[in-house]
């Protein structure tokens, strides 16, 4: 029997010890952490019984996953839930952008941007299923459906800020650059689209679902399935070098370029070596989670309802904020994503008190305290927020990395998601998931498609490495 170590059980690290031993691959995976999950756990911070999740928390490129949707997450406890509202996009005139699961509800509630909207994301939310194929993997190469992927990717080589101005209108605007600036870009550099579009695209197909009872239970399950496929889990074992990795026949590595240039030392080849040293890294976030009595009281009507919102402004706030940010300045009133989980699962709560989940965007290793910015962004919308605080808990951009090391400086998203880092991964090739050396490969969300807990890094990776192992 083949043999596999995988160092990190975070999604991607649990997804590819899945694939292999799917394939009868007698797998080890190790996990720094006392638990496995990485930027999936879910913890009790403030109050007993009230859940908050750690860093991911929303999953509309999870939950239509090939690699989630081939596993039978049913019998491993992950179910999904769905709020009444997608998403809000709050203006200070007390109107909203407002993103419901289907695209006509969408567009009628647009006005005169609906068909614009319809226009935009009808024929791609259709095929999506089809174009998911071709955009849960590596970019540069032959795709199955390539019409299907040349109509959805011709406007995700524009910048959002571009794209963005084809609304009329201020709601749909924002409703677009909000989604867009997930990305962690200047919105008007090239390409700022693609991240926007695609969580778009796959919110419209299959919502903006949370798991039921924290995303904790989407690592889980996968360590469930893995323990049923004869795999093993070893917590608390921080690999520092190569010498205390067990022998194996292939090696997978759910760890930021960086870890791997410096556990693989001299082995690995010089031009790989260079690239995983100078990885690019992108802003961070700097994360408050809040205990809410009755909930947050937004001014709109629709973001009371809405899982997730984003707290910005107008769409050129928005794109001014990211630029500052990008550039390594706090701007006074950040960008806030605001997560409110429990409207779609209210085993979270305890009582009338919720739990508010929020992070802003702000410098790489920003070293102040964004508390009172982003209640103070809150508060804009939701007038009277700040009385309902019952306790919170803050994950500054050095606490960020300390919790996931691949998150270095408050990096979520395991790298600048740049042009060439989007499209190549860590390095200039055509096998991102190749560390050049025969049977070793790293499969963290520095590889195509991406951050997410999809698991499609570690599962392209996976199947990589069994082409070795079949050789």
């Amino acid at each position: 029997m083949s043999t596999a170590i995988v160092v990190g059980g975070g999604p991607n690290g649990l997804a590819a010890a899945v694939t292999l031993a799917q394939h009868g691959v007698d797998v080890t995976v190790l996990e720094a952490a006392d638990e496995v999950g990485g930027g999936t756990r879910s913890s009790e911070a403030i109050l007993p019984g009230l859940v908050h999740d750690d860093c991911s928390a929303i999953h509309p490129m999870a939950i239509g996953s090939p690699f989630l949707s081939g596993l039978d997450t049913d019998r491993y406890g992950l179910q999904w839930r769905w709020p009444q509202v997608d998403c809000a996009h709050p203006l200070d005139d007390g109107s909203a952008g407002v993103l419901y699961q289907s695209v006509e509800q969408t567009a009628v509630g647009l006005g005169r941007d609906g068909g614009r909207w319809r226009r935009l994301f009808g024929r791609p939310v259709a095929r999506f299923d089809a174009l998911n194929t071709d955009i849960m993997g590596p970019l540069l190469r032959l795709p199955q459906h390539p019409l299907t992927l040349a109509r959805f990717g011709a406007p995700t080589a524009l910048p959002a800020s571009a794209l963005g101005r084809w609304f009329a209108t201020a709601q749909a605007r924002a409703l677009f650059i909000g989604v867009a600036a997930h990305a962690f870009r200047p919105l008007h550099y090239p390409m700022t689209s693609a991240i926007g579009l695609g969580i778009l695209t796959a919110g419209h197909r299959h919502g903006w679902a949370v798991a039921a009872g924290g995303s904790q239970a989407i690592a889980t399950a996968m360590a469930a399935a893995l323990t049923d496929l004869g795999g093993t889990i070893e917590t608390g074992v921080r690999v520092e070098s190569e010498s205390q990795l067990p022998p194996a026949d292939v090696t997978l590595f759910d760890l930021a370029p960086e870890s791997v240039a410096r556990i693989l030392g001299d082995r690995l080849p010089h031009r790989v070596a260079r690239a995983y040293r100078r990885f690019r890294r992108g802003p961070g976030a700097f994360k408050v989670d809040f205990a809410v009595e009755d909930g947050v009281p937004w001014t709109n009507a629709e973001a009371r309802l809405a899982g997730t919102v984003h707290v910005a402004g107008t769409h050129r706030e928005l794109a001014a904020t990211e630029r500052d940010v990008h550039a390594g300045r706090m701007p006074e009133r950040p960008f806030v994503l605001v997560g409110q989980q429990y409207l779609a699962d209210p085993q979270r709560s305890v009582g009338n008190v919720h739990p508010v989940w929020t992070y802003a965007h702000v410098p790489n290793g920003y070293t102040g305290d964004a508390t009172a910015a982003i209640i103070a962004q809150i508060e804009r919308f939701a007038p009277g927020f700040r009385d309902r605080i019952v306790g919170f808990t803050v994950r500054s951009t050095s606490e960020m990395s300390v919790y996931n090391p691949n998150f270095v400086g408050g990096d979520i998203m395991t790298g600048a998601k740049d042009i060439r880092q989007l499209t190549f991964g860590p390095r200039i090739t055509l096998s991102p998931y190749s560390t050049g050396i025969r049977g070793t490969y790293i499969c963290s969300a520095a590889t195509p498609p991406g951050p997410g807990a999809h698991g499609m890094c570690g599962a392209n990776a996976a199947r990589l490495a069994l082409k070795h192992l079949s050789r």
